[in-house]
């Protein structure tokens, strides 16, 4: 990833310092990258940062009840030791 950035880093130089005048050529440019960038993050199956929280969440709640079924689980079989 941090080649990409270094890449778009090197093309905005170059528009600011006006080596691409042309709008046309800033357009196409412009696709080309978002084109490249979006291949990229679909090969890498990223999520957003809203489905990514969603997900943490779930993952406490299921491990929270984990832990409860668990002490329930022990707290029977220390009973059924017992009698």
């Amino acid at each position: 990833m941090e080649k990409y950035n270094k890449l778009l880093s090197n093309i905005a130089e170059l528009i600011e310092k006006g080596l691409f005048t042309s709008k046309s050529l800033k357009k196409d440019l412009d696709e080309a990258i978002n084109l490249k960038m979006e291949i990229i993050a679909n090969k890498l199956n990223l999520v957003s940062r809203e489905e990514f929280e969603v997900q943490k969440k779930l993952i406490v709640k299921l491990q929270k009840e984990l832990i409860i079924i668990k002490s329930k689980k022990i707290k029977k079989t220390k009973r059924v030791k017992k009698s």
